[in-house]
């Protein structure tokens, strides 16, 4: 005897296509066109910041630190700016790259086509940015903690768990894309 399954009437749990046009995949690549967009007009913003910094005069610019005794004003050294706005261009740009590569994937999502074998490679390269990015805002942060001793605390090698589970996950499925795709080519092959 067969035991009914549980349903839930379509006015409870409305059912949500996860493939094709129209579908869950379509509304979330619009999303990543709208945040790439945006991430790729703050870095241009940022490039054209660090050529004014590049070529204007630097000698009236500094930080004013507060403290409970009044306030200090520190000068900021041009070097120190061109290397904020250089890692603030870097780490936009970086994750311009990884929701372009995203974009592509949600293109062939929303085609139906979510084991095209060119997902395999876009997956294999988000991960390796996503570690490029997560290294390099973790050694800024650690030059960025002996130059301004007391200010911030070095980070720790526990920092760098979460995002370093992130790029093993992100090259595992590269791996399950790569399986799709072959076991998709077989079954094409097989009439």
């Amino acid at each position: 005897m067969r035991l009914p399954s549980p349903r839930f009437p379509r006015r409870i749990l409305p059912a949500f296509r996860a493939l094709g046009p129209g579908s869950v995949s379509s509304l979330l690549k619009t999303a990543l066109d709208i945040a790439y967009g945006l991430l790729i007009l703050m870095t241009l913003l940022a490039c054209l910041v660090f050529a004014v910094v590049a070529v204007i005069p630097m000698d009236q610019v500094g930080l004013t630190v507060m403290s409970d005794t009044g306030g200090t004003r520190i000068p900021l050294p041009r070097a120190h700016a061109l290397f904020g706005i250089g890692a603030f261009i870097g780490y936009f740009g970086g994750f311009a790259l990884i929701l372009r590569h995203l974009r592509r994937i949600f293109r062939t999502l929303t085609l139906g086509d979510p084991f095209h074998p060119d997902n395999v490679s876009r997956l294999k390269q988000i991960g390796l940015i996503l570690a490029i990015v997560t290294g390099g805002v973790w050694l800024g942060q650690m030059l960025v903690s002996r130059l301004a001793r007391g200010v911030m605390d070095p980070p720790s090698l526990f920092n760098l768990v979460t995002p370093a589970f992130s790029v093993l996950v992100v090259f595992v499925l590269a791996e399950v894309f790569r399986e799709g795709a072959r076991l998709r080519r077989e079954s094409e092959l097989t009439i």
